[in-house]
């Protein structure tokens, strides 16, 4: 492949420089993520910005905003979760945390799926803007 002058000297584009987290960091936000499962929605909407979305299998699908704990007050406090094939990706102030989960509490079937959930850096706080659930079998 033949790369011109033109774009040879130019600073690759910021999405393609990525970066890493500490494990520190790395453990702070795993952390907030487990508690957004087992913690209830209080605490899930105080680590979350307020006009996040969040997508899950239909119903409800996607939510935005309030509707989002309309939704969590029935359907948290997991009392377990696993999480297994976890992944992070930085870029700048951006964490995204991928992984699969599996959920279980009280007279509710154990829940399976695939996760992902984006987290800015906002002074210093990690914030999820984003969080994404494909249930599995």
């Amino acid at each position: 492949m033949t790369v011109s002058t033109a774009t040879a000297g130019k600073p690759a584009h910021a999405a393609h420089k990525s970066g890493t987290l500490s494990p520190r960091e790395q453990g702070v936000l795993w952390d907030m993520e487990e508690h957004f499962w087992t913690s209830g929605a209080d605490n899930a909407r105080a680590t979350t910005a307020t006009n996040a979305v969040m997508v899950f299998p239909y119903p409800p699908g996607i939510l935005q905003g309030d509707q989002i704990w309309t939704h969590l007050q029935q359907r948290t406090g997991w009392r377990s979760v696993s999480m297994a094939e976890r992944r992070v990706t930085r870029c700048g102030d951006i964490a995204i945390l991928t992984y699969r989960v599996s959920a279980e509490k009280p007279d509710v079937p154990i829940y399976k799926a695939l996760c992902a959930s984006t987290y800015l850096n906002d002074d210093d706080r990690w914030l999820r803007i984003s969080h994404q659930q494909t249930s599995v079998n």
